[in-house]
């Protein structure tokens, strides 16, 4: 595990010489299944001095209303005074993927593989497999037990290890402990099936590059309102980033 960190920090940073094409989508539904509203965003993804830069090509959105669905031309256009499902797609669809922490944009909160997170955390070999034509350890992780307190971590699940590379290629967690009792009597919130996956794809040789990201949970929030919602990307059209700089003079004459 000392060695998979040393390689998410190192891959990590061989990232952000990439521009690639990037899929989001978010998807809130009612009880039953019935839709309440979705949103979908394509982004051409592009690094920067100190991170990314995601600039948003494309746009699709609807929400039903009594049985019928109407489009939306905008992320987070209300249709009426208080939108909570406006405010949650929006929020949710800047939020997957453009973690501006991370050179990817990718929010590692939910897979603890860094030297930091791994402090935390107690990993135990199962076994190994292939998977997808690649030799993997499978390793499962959870909390430490004295870390089972209010603002300790609280995911638990399993990754699959690239055996010659050291590298991720699948991460799933889930929840292993509820939201607060006080956070639900006092406000009336649970979140309940909280989970996450995501795989990664080797690029280059070298690279490994998040190219799913996915996570589905169920939200009661002031005793009336209850969602089903999922949210997902998927990374693809990879190409290098190709380092091109020229100096301008404003004035012709200094111009060598």
């Amino acid at each position: 595990m000392f060695r998979v960190a040393e390689n998410q920090t190192r891959s990590e940073a061989a990232r952000s010489a990439w521009v690639y094409r990037q899929d989001v989508l978010v998807r809130l539904l009612r009880s039953g299944g019935k839709l309440a509203r979705e949103e979908d965003r394509q982004y051409i993804v592009t690094p920067s001095a100190d991170g990314f830069d995601r600039d948003m090509v494309r746009f699709a959105g609807k929400y039903s209303d009594r049985g019928q669905e109407f489009a939306v031309s905008k992320p987070g256009e209300e249709h009426r005074e208080i939108d909570l499902d406006a405010s949650i797609a929006e929020a949710l669809g800047d939020s997957i993927g453009g973690d501006n922490d991370a050179r990817d944009g990718v929010s590692y909160d939910f897979f603890p593989l860094s030297a930091e997170k791994q402090k935390h955390y107690v990993f135990k070999l199962k076994g190994t497999e292939i998977w997808r034509g690649r030799n993997v350890f499978r390793i499962t992780f959870e909390p430490l037990k004295n870390k089972d307190e209010d603002g300790g971590p609280i995911w638990a699940g399993e990754v699959l290890i690239d055996k010659t590379d050291f590298a991720p290629v699948l991460i799933t967690t889930h929840q292993s402990r509820g939201v607060p009792l006080a956070v639900k009597t006092l406000l009336g919130t649970n979140l309940r099936q909280l989970g996450f996956k995501i795989t990664y794809q080797k690029f280059d040789n070298s690279v490994w590059f998040p190219a799913s990201y996915s996570g589905e949970f169920k939200l009661r929030a002031l005793f009336l309102y209850s969602r089903t919602i999922s949210m997902g990307l998927v990374n693809s059209d990879f190409r290098h980033a190709d380092v091109d700089s020229k100096i301008q003079f404003e004035n012709p004459e200094l111009s060598p």
